[in-house]
């Protein structure tokens, strides 16, 4: 519906700086002359749009207008609280807790049934990964350094001053960007694998970019590389396979065998600890050197029982 085109322009706009007519028409699938039919009518009912020209032209809105919270209805409210929920399962920070509270009161009491309940309580399992992140939180608010130990996923300890810029929830972990004052760059750390986060009264050497992009940008600089691997599963262990292992079934085989395909973090170790703890229930297809290293743990674990 077009009204419904004309209030995500507006969100869309609000929410970036300067956007053309052609990125508008790709996004929201009309032509370009739409779009600028939409704008027409969007400054004849008062929203203060601006028209850039130039090569770096486009639209945009005035700075300091805001929608009314009108524009969210009851569902949309309650999928905020089913997601503050969530969140709040994997970092109970007070501040969620607030907003929780605010959220939950705008809804009437029979519009509050949730359907959908998420629960990332694996994160937050431990008071001391919760209390880290407090404390990482705190210092990235006070754009202060802090000194680190940490633990790389090959076991290699190193001491780090970094400059802490943002936390992110990915791959069913936390990871802090920060700005290691020692390599002089952008680096991601695994908030498990940080020891003794101390806190100092040193400010930021710089200002830095936002955090967004630099985290972005860092995911993919870093090397945390992913290897796609294909296996042959025992139809015995279907279940177990998706549950665990997480990957798509791309082939099911006469025999009821089935060929699974995943893709994992190259130089995390659970994923190939789960591997070998199907034994012979599976069996690595591609890549070769996959191949190779399975063959090798299984010989050094026959080893240790013919000792």
């Amino acid at each position: 519906m077009k009204i419904d085109r004309l209030l995500s322009i507006i969100i869309h706009l609000l929410n970036n700086d300067t956007v053309t007519s052609a990125k508008l028409a790709q996004r929201f699938d009309v032509s370009t002359k739409t779009i600028l039919r939409d704008m027409e009518h969007l400054s004849l009912a008062g929203i203060p749009i601006k028209s850039l020209p130039g090569a770096n032209g486009g639209y945009s809105i005035m700075e300091g207008y805001k929608l009314n919270g009108g524009i969210l209805n009851k569902k949309e409210q309650a999928s905020i609280l089913t997601a503050l929920k969530g969140c709040i399962s994997a970092y109970d920070n007070e501040q969620y807790h607030e907003v929780l509270e605010k959220v939950s009161a705008i809804l009437p009491k029979q519009q509050r049934p949730q359907h959908i309940f998420l629960d990332f309580g694996a994160s937050g399992e431990s008071s001391e990964l919760q209390d880290k992140l407090k404390r990482i939180e705190k210092t990235i608010v006070n754009k202060h350094a802090a000194s680190i130990s940490y633990v790389n996923a090959m076991g290699h300890t190193s001491c780090r001053l970094i400059e802490p810029l943002a936390l992110n929830y990915r791959w069913y972990a936390w990871y802090l960007l920060a700005f290691c004052r020692v390599k002089q760059d952008y680096r991601i750390f695994k908030v498990v694998r940080i020891s003794d986060f101390v806190p100092t009264k040193t400010i930021f050497s710089k200002e830095h970019e936002n955090p967004a992009i630099l985290l972005d940008q860092t995911f993919k600089n870093d090397n945390l590389k992913s290897l796609d691997i294909t296996l042959q599963c025992k139809d015995c262990i279907r279940v177990q396979a998706i549950e665990y292992l997480g990957g798509t079934i791309t082939e099911t085989l006469k025999n009821g065998d089935f060929i699974m395909q995943l893709s994992v973090i190259e130089s995390e170790r659970m994923w190939f600890a789960m591997l070998l703890s199907f034994g012979n229930m599976i069996k690595v297809l591609e890549p070769a050197e996959l191949k190779i290293r399975s063959t090798e743990a299984a010989k050094n674990i026959l080893s240790v029982y013919k000792e």
